[in-house]
């Protein structure tokens, strides 16, 4: 279902604007999936509005191309051009949106500025990332650029009707850019929520059987971007640190401009007989399996907002290791759903030794993440309609009372 006039003239189309989108995998592409996929289950008539990607995946909802082009720094990510499509210009006009909501202040963005200006609707902006970090690296060699993009992006935001964030530590980022307006906290979902049935340690064990990773090593992962703002650089010291005095598995799982330089290190380190690199997995189910079959999830990253990876695998019971006082380490009790360490390979080493003389430890705080992070995607999204509904009506009157005015 690729074509938005597809819908009937008396309904309102929910919009979800973004600039990254499937096959492109990363957190906020799965929420824009499952925000659209959810809305179309609610009976909500919905369209996706995202950059052309040369590999199509059809979905159960209206999805709206516009011209784009590879990043060569970011790959497999693409830049949306919308300026030298002339055709989404004209379909976006003659489009009945009722609410347009962007989870990307760029090319997609600036898309649903013009949708509000010209169809007069509500638009509400989602501040996911930390996009200065994004920024200092693709435009390394050009560093003055930044700070004009990074108005363009505050720019975007105060034309937003509402900002939502997915969590309140992102308030300080969102401040420290600049913008000053009023925020709303509206919390990412997981579609991994209802996979385990039954024990949750037997689950787990059979996950280990299925991808043959040894029971008594600890089983270790991270998936995600490979980008070094990730801090995959303290990961790889870590495992150097563990390698001659514990026995263990390490897993990486995603794509990115750091991947081959990641190998080289795995190499240099000598941990080529624990360290699998498996690329980009598409397959939801054998993600869910390895986040299952894993011990701990390895997150030293102070770069990531609200990351979903962290409560997909509290899905799965595998809790997270995070750095102290990152963002995303907001949702984390010590000790009780999940572990924070210092930003330092040898105190990473010590706690992942001594949970592996603790099990018990281990296996209590994996309940407790489970029971904790976990919102299923359904019932977030239900709140989300909810919202958007309340915008709309309340856009309406506030027309209707400027009409009268």
């Amino acid at each position: 279902m690729n074509n938005p006039f597809s819908i009937p003239k008396d309904k309102g189309l929910y919009g979800i604007f973004n600039d990254s989108f499937p096959p492109i995998l990363d957190g906020v592409s799965l929420t824009v999936e499952n925000y659209a996929y959810w809305l179309k289950k609610y009976g909500a008539p919905t369209c996706v509005v995202t950059p052309w990607n040369p590999e199509i995946i059809e979905k159960p909802y209206d999805v709206l191309r516009y011209f784009s082009l590879p990043i060569r720094s970011r790959s497999p990510y693409r830049y949306g051009y919308p300026k030298l499509d002339p055709f989404i210009w004209y379909r976006l006009r003659n489009t009945n949106f009722k609410i347009v909501h962007a989870h990307c202040p760029f090319s997609s963005g600036r898309l649903g500025v013009y949708v509000k200006k010209k169809r007069g609707v509500p638009l509400i902006g989602t501040f996911h990332s930390k996009y200065k970090d994004d920024l200092s690296h693709s435009f390394n060699n050009t560093r003055w650029m930044i700070p004009i993009i990074m108005q363009r992006i505050i720019d975007f935001f105060n034309l937003c009707d509402e900002v939502w964030i997915p969590q309140a530590f992102v308030e300080d980022t969102v401040r420290e850019y600049g913008y000053k307006g009023k925020l709303t906290v509206v919390e990412n979902g997981n579609d991994f929520s209802s996979i385990v049935q039954g024990d949750l340690m037997d689950y787990k064990l059979r996950a280990k059987k299925r991808l043959n990773i040894p029971e008594k090593s600890i089983a270790l992962l991270f998936l995600g971007q490979h980008i070094w703002e990730k801090g995959i650089d303290v990961i790889l010291d870590t495992l150097k640190e563990l390698k001659d005095s514990l026995s263990f598995t390490m897993n990486f799982i995603g794509t990115g401009y750091a991947a081959n330089d990641i190998r080289n290190k795995i190499i240099e380190y000598g941990l080529e007989d624990c360290c699998t690199m498996h690329g980009a997995i598409r397959d939801r189910k054998k993600i869910s399996d390895y986040y299952a079959a894993s011990d701990l999830f390895l997150f030293p990253s102070f770069y990531d907002n609200a990351p979903l990876v962290l409560r997909e695998a509290a899905a799965m019971g595998t809790p997270t290791m995070l750095l102290e006082e990152s963002t995303a380490s907001e949702v984390i009790r010590d000790g009780y759903n999940g572990f924070l360490v210092k930003k330092n390979p040898k105190e990473f080493a010590k706690a992942i030794m001594f949970l592996q003389k603790h099990k018990d430890i281990l296996k209590e705080v994996s309940y407790n993440a489970r029971n904790t992070l976990v919102r299923s995607w359904e019932d977030v999204v239900g709140e989300v309609l909810d919202r958007y509904d309340s915008i709309y009506k309340n856009n309406r009157q506030y027309d209707s009372w400027q009409i009268r005015k």
